[in-house]
């Protein structure tokens, strides 16, 4: 076996692999720790869910691995340096689902600016009618200039919202922020100017509990808020707080860790914050895109003499557009 895949590809994708290498399909045991590592023995590539954390020990079971491919963003469930001295290659379709990101927030926004849209999407043909608000002419604050903004920016100023936003990371004469047509700002200043704030923070440790009661405080009264973020930049309890006192009319947050709101958390009784299961990654187009990156990027590893390709590829995320462009979905 060349390759096992315990997450599942387009059948294009899966097609095209399958003509070039032996692949096994094998999708159950990304539940099925021990039948995993048994199917990892003789593969020469992986790819994974999110789900299944890569850790040293996990790669004891790989003894032919070189290349472990994701279809999603993020490295907390991989252990990048064992993989780097084990010469694994780690493969990430790191852009792939920036486009259905940034789409996911533009409705989220739209919905919690016409919330009568969501009761009736609901079920309820008689829900009370709500008096909405505009895109048009509202503010909106963008935190985090992660590749995410770079695509929801445009598609706000186009509808007429004035951008304010701020990064942690981006001075406030960098030239990206004339180009997304943002105002770069103070984040107390963006926080107490805007109608909502979206959030697209890339997520690091340092920035646990980064909105907290302090930063909260001058939000302008009734923002909405949506998010892409970790879950882990918001202090639950502020959070609450502001969701209560009226600071956050209502929050939409996508792909929160598990026990975000469950019981027993500040969290879990606030009616107006909304969450769903990442759901802004899963599109088909999204899926088309990253399963060809993946497939592509599989079959360069396995190609290329074992002597030389960790010369040429580090173990580390290619960016997508290094071979197909964020906008391809075929070889």
């Amino acid at each position: 076996m060349d390759i096992l895949l315990a997450e599942r590809l387009v059948p294009e994708a899966l097609a095209w692999l399958q003509e070039r290498h032996t692949v096994a399909c094998r999708p159950e045991l990304a539940i099925d720790a021990s039948l995993l590592r048994k199917a990892l023995y003789n593969a020469q590539a992986v790819v994974l869910p999110r789900k299944v954390v890569v850790t040293r020990e996990f790669l004891d079971f790989a003894p032919r691995l070189r290349a472990i491919a994701r279809m999603h963003v993020g490295t907390d469930n991989t252990d990048l340096e064992a993989c780097r001295d084990r010469k694994v290659r780690v493969i990430q379709a790191s852009t792939a689902n920036v486009r259905s990101n940034a789409e996911y927030l533009l409705a989220s926004l739209l919905l919690l600016y016409r919330r009568g849209l969501g009761a009736t999407l609901g079920g309820n043909r008689h829900a009370e009618v709500r008096l909405g608000r505009e895109l048009f002419g509202s503010v909106v604050g963008i935190v985090g200039l992660a590749p995410t903004a770079h695509a929801l920016a445009p598609m706000l100023h186009g509808l007429g919202v004035r951008l304010v936003g701020y990064d942690p990371a981006i001075h406030h004469t960098a030239p990206i922020w004339s180009r997304l047509h943002i105002q770069p700002l103070g984040l107390n200043d963006v926080l107490s100017q805007a109608d909502a704030v979206s959030v697209q923070v890339m997520y690091a440790s340092r920035y646990q509990g980064f909105v907290n009661d302090k930063l909260l405080a001058h939000c302008k009264p009734g923002q909405v808020w949506v998010g892409i973020s970790r879950s882990q930049l918001f202090d639950a309890a502020a959070l609450a707080r502001a969701l209560a006192d009226g600071r956050i009319d209502a929050c939409l947050l996508d792909g929160a860790e598990a026990g975000f709101a469950s019981r027993g958390s500040p969290l879990h009784d606030a009616s107006n914050l909304y969450l769903t299961p990442r759901l802004g990654t899963h599109t088909r187009e999204a899926r088309l895109r990253a399963s060809w990156y993946v497939a592509h990027r599989i079959h360069e590893t396995l190609t290329t003499q074992r002597t030389s390709i960790f010369d040429q590829i580090p173990s580390q995320p290619v960016p997508f557009e290094d071979s197909l462009g964020a906008g391809e979905s075929a070889p």
